[in-house]
């Protein structure tokens, strides 16, 4: 039984599925937009919530924070400087998920992951 057991494996070691994340979230911060499966969007949008949170904290532990999850040091810097200041006055939901249907070659249902305006 899988009773309390928060998040899904998504058939990957814990080293490869923390790659994966930290991979999808710093493409999400950097485009602002990403297409992906149901299963990693849902995973990953608690992830880029956060880094945005912590760019709205904006202090240096906050900035540490981020960058040892961000890859792209620039993209990091652009949470903080660009973000941040746009998504001040929400409480949260930084991001929207839009099903697409499902993906040609195995049928995976595809959605489009994205941060609201």
């Amino acid at each position: 039984m899988r009773h309390k057991v928060a998040g899904r494996r998504l058939g990957r070691s814990s080293a490869h599925r923390k790659a994966l994340y930290r991979n999808l979230v710093t493409d999400l911060l950097n485009y602002e937009k990403i297409t992906t499966t149901e299963a990693k969007a849902k995973e990953i949008r608690g992830l880029a919530e956060r880094m945005i949170t912590l760019g709205k904290q904006g202090g240096l532990h906050s900035r540490r924070q981020a960058l040892s999850f961000i890859l792209d040091k620039r993209i990091a810097e652009k949470v903080f400087i660009e973000l941040a200041p746009r998504y001040a006055e929400r409480p949260g939901g930084y991001t929207r998920i839009t099903k697409l249907g499902p993906r040609l070659g195995d049928g995976a249902p595809m959605v489009q992951l994205e941060l609201v305006k």
